[in-house]
């Protein structure tokens, strides 16, 4: 009887671990699902800077001074079924070459708002709005005198509705076949002339404005936005966004390229190597081409447009 007694005891006591076991799994479990609730945020500084000086040097050569700056940051919130994603990437640089005066390198306001909530599984209804400009005004150098480009001219404010679909936290691909892209010249010269594709204004024969060019361009169309973001290596982080725009009503066979890649190459905790580089299309825009260096417009038209930068220095990622 007193075996039966400790074997019956010895049983109540498993039982009573067990299920307070599976009773800290569960708590432990809810709370780890809590906490994916909430603020997240991470984001990267980095500081580029290169200096070149000469000194009687014989083989030739200029002084030289640059420095370039990136900040990206994303601020995701989730509660539930719902999602808000914030993303803010900032670029700036500048060169000072031999006896020329200071020009700049890289500008570039880039925002996006994306809330969606989840329907099923992986994807989301989703909402998403996008604002592109540059802060302080362009030229094309060697002429500095012309102005071609300034904050809000042009600028780009982009809204659309459609499904987001969120597999991981590396990947997502964004699909709306309903948005409206709005096109900001808010430089009257600039408009005049036509400029990004707002219409431009009307001359007499003496050169005399008649009305002035529209500031303002909205098309309709459809839009698709992919986003990835990965450590491929140790201390190599990867980050690319591929956007594209058709427009319903006008050549929607024109689409809209917006392909930007940045490649975080850490040396450690505040030295890295970064390359990014950007390319555009937009029917819309035209480029002037001038062969031979002499002056002369050749021709003009949309062209691919490509920028890269290659910088080392201060970084400093969270």
């Amino acid at each position: 009887m007193k075996k039966i007694l400790s074997v019956f005891t010895f049983i109540v006591i498993i039982i009573n671990l067990s299920a307070q076991t599976t009773e800290i799994e569960e708590n432990l479990k809810k709370q780890s699902s809590d906490s994916l609730d909430g603020w997240k945020t991470s984001g990267l500084i980095s500081l580029n800077l290169t200096q070149v000086s000469l000194t009687n040097w014989s083989a030739g050569g200029e002084n030289s001074f640059s420095v370039n700056g990136i900040l990206s940051l994303v601020t995701n919130y989730k509660k539930g079924n719902s999602t808000w994603d914030n993303y803010l990437d900032l670029a700036y640089g500048v060169l000072q070459q031999g006896n020329s005066g200071v020009r700049k390198t890289d500008d570039k306001i880039d925002f996006t708002s994306k809330y969606g909530q989840k329907a099923f599984k992986n994807w989301y209804y989703a909402a998403l709005v996008n604002f592109k400009s540059q802060m302080t005004a362009g030229y094309s150098y060697p002429d500095d005198s012309t102005k071609i480009s300034t904050f809000l001219a042009p600028g780009y404010l982009l809204g659309a509705m459609g499904m987001d679909y969120k597999p991981s936290n590396v990947f997502s691909l964004f699909i709306s076949p309903i948005t409206m892209k709005m096109t900001l010249v808010r430089d009257q010269n600039l408009a005049n002339a036509g400029a990004y594709g707002v219409t431009p204004a009307e001359f007499d024969s003496f050169g005399t404005v008649l009305s002035k060019g529209e500031t303002s361009r909205t098309e309709y169309g459809g839009y698709l936005r992919a986003l990835f973001k990965k450590d491929i290596m140790k201390n190599i982080n990867l980050q690319t966004k591929l956007e594209l725009f058709s427009n319903y009503t006008e050549k929607p066979g024109n689409i809209d390229v917006n392909w930007e890649v940045l490649v975080v190459m850490k040396v450690n905790k505040y030295i890295s190597a970064t390359i990014s580089t950007q390319l555009l299309y937009d029917h819309d825009v035209d480029i002037t081409i001038d062969t031979n260096g002499d002056g002369i417009i050749d021709s003009i038209g949309p062209r691919t447009q490509i920028k890269e930068i290659l910088g080392v220095g201060l970084s400093y990622k969270f």
